[in-house]
């Protein structure tokens, strides 16, 4: 189990700035081989899709290599995953289109723990038809969502329950396969919000029992977009509001428009630099992907500790991220202190870990901090100990600031 650190961080260009980033939960660097993928889509020829010139088979194969890919990161099947402009968009396109089959006194459960694009759309697809919004709440002391707490919004009216696999602010990783059983039984629906998941641990469709799993390449080293995967037969039941002469087939019934196949071409090439990050480990992209998970995690988990050790000798930092299941990502709070002046000194010292509430506006409330939220520090694949050392000594330095 070895991550190479020093070969991975030599492919990303933005390193070279200097800059030491804990900033990946809102967007990860990007490596060359992504950069590469997305020029050379469109320096090549490109048109349309179809079979007969070659820009029509370049951006067919340019689709079809970017769904086999997000098939093999997400244990999904090709013809289940639809692409749009973000995990946001589609959440709203499908939240649409569920509701068109809900009626008065039916219910949708939503957690105080998801990002808002996982409760919005829910909340105001529910109240266009007449639909009550049950919400489950979560332990603020120690940040753990039970699935006990899903169990207790849950009745024979649900439709549909909507919670996240990892919270973006404070890495919070629930039982995902628990709370599909529970929905299941009731024959609730269930969409996972995976944007942070899916950029530290490996993704199974079938084994987290997830109707609907949506997630956005840029937050695991790839381009701007969003990505749901599903079962493809699930979809087959579902009919979206579009355009008339646009295919009805799936996954294409779902995609508005036509796809952006330099991204899907970056979003392969982030997949596949997913995979090789360990060139010694053989086998298909999907045992690849495992293994280079299984690394990635024992990195990153060191990491933590080590910003975890460093911050529990510095005095007035509260660290919010609690539970036992969670991603590399620490909210921080600071006695008499602003976060958002932690975020300019360590700014100024070349440092990006950001302040706020990151669109998780209600878990920022249920934790007692508003909606200014707290300094959010995250690790990605290109973090080093050198990184974690500039941020614990830039920490020290803010606290010996005046206030």
């Amino acid at each position: 189990m070895s991550h190479d650190i020093v070969g991975v961080r030599a492919q990303f260009p933005a390193l070279k700035s200097g800059w030491a980033h804990f900033d990946g939960p809102g967007g990860s660097q990007t490596p060359q081989p992504v950069i590469d993928a997305i020029a050379d889509a469109l320096a090549g020829p490109l048109a349309n899709r179809g079979v007969l010139t070659a820009g029509e088979r370049n951006a067919e194969d340019r689709v079809a290599a970017a769904r086999a890919a997000m098939a093999d990161l997400l244990g999904a099947e090709p013809s289940g995953i639809v692409f749009g402009r973000s995990a946001t968009q589609l959440t709203y396109d499908f939240s649409r289109t569920l509701a068109k089959g809900w009626a008065p006194g039916d219910e949708v459960v939503v957690t105080r723990l998801d990002h808002d694009s996982n409760i919005r759309p829910w909340v105001q697809a529910a109240q266009g038809v007449g639909v009550t919004v049950r919400w489950a709440g979560f332990d603020p002391d120690t940040g753990e969502l039970d699935a006990r707490d899903i169990a207790a919004q849950l009745s024979d009216r649900t439709r549909l329950v909507a919670v996240t696999a990892a919270s973006n602010l404070i890495g919070t990783r629930p039982d995902i396969p628990a709370i599909a059983a529970l929905a299941h039984e009731r024959g609730a629906l269930l969409y996972v919000d995976g944007v942070h998941h899916t950029a530290h641990a490996p993704v199974d469709l079938a084994r987290l029992g997830a109707d609907f799993f949506v997630c956005s390449p840029y937050k695991f080293l790839g381009p701007h977009l969003g990505v749901l995967a599903a079962r493809p037969e699930l979809l087959e039941t579902l009919r979206p509001d579009k355009l008339l002469p646009s295919t009805d087939a799936v996954p294409e019934r779902f995609e508005l428009g036509t796809l952006p196949y330099e991204l899907l071409a970056g979003t392969a090439a982030a997949v596949d630099f997913l995979a090789g990050m360990d060139p010694r480990v053989t086998g298909t992209r999907r045992e690849r992907l495992l293994a280079s998970f299984a690394s990635l995690d024992h990195h990153e988990d060191a990491l933590r500790r080590r910003i975890e050790e460093g911050l529990a000798a510095l005095p007035g930092i509260t660290v919010r991220s609690r539970a036992a299941r969670r991603t590399p990502t620490l909210l921080l709070t600071f006695e008499g202190r602003d976060a958002a002046d932690a975020y300019r000194h360590l700014a100024g010292r070349e440092v990006a870990a950001p302040a706020g509430s990151f669109y998780a506006m209600e878990a920022s409330r249920h934790l007692g901090l508003g909606d200014t939220g707290g300094l959010r520090v995250g690790l990605a694949p290109y973090n080093d100990e050198q990184d974690v050392d500039r941020l614990l000594e830039g920490l020290a330095a803010f606290l010996r600031t005046a206030p």
